[in-house]
């Protein structure tokens, strides 16, 4: 009998084992980093972030291409005062770009003069 109680105890912790706790995601023009709190065996937190950008091949077809980081939380001071400290320090040094960023990009406005439509028929999807 205490082998089936084992079992299931190690069932439980393999269960907790890389458990997704929390999850954030950030769009960023081309790419998307993904925050994702897990759960080690002992139940302990880390972080891994994710980059993942949207590539294609030379016959148009797509993937994600992915790079990890894994943070765990002895880290997790010296990771974010570093991180802060290089943001800082790019926000004070970075010198006037020349070329406007994605965000800074607007569309210029078009003027769309269309007729009115005089025949139109139903077309459902499943049609087409």
């Amino acid at each position: 009998m205490e082998g089936i109680d084992n079992k299931e105890e190690v069932k439980k912790s393999e269960s907790k084992f890389n458990q997704d706790i929390h999850s954030q995601i950030v769009r960023a023009g081309k790419r998307t980093y993904f925050f994702d709190v897990k759960s080690t065996r002992n139940d302990e937190y880390y972080l891994t972030i994710t980059e993942s950008k949207k590539r294609y091949t030379d016959q148009g077809k797509f993937h994600f291409e992915k790079h990890k980081v894994f943070l765990y939380k002895e880290d997790f001071d010296k990771f974010a005062d570093s991180l802060q400290d290089v943001i800082s320090f790019i926000r004070k040094n970075q010198p006037e770009q020349v070329v406007a960023s994605e965000e800074e990009i607007k569309p210029e406005k078009i003027e769309i003069v269309s007729e009115p439509v005089k025949d139109f028929s139903d077309i459902e999807f499943e049609d087409i």
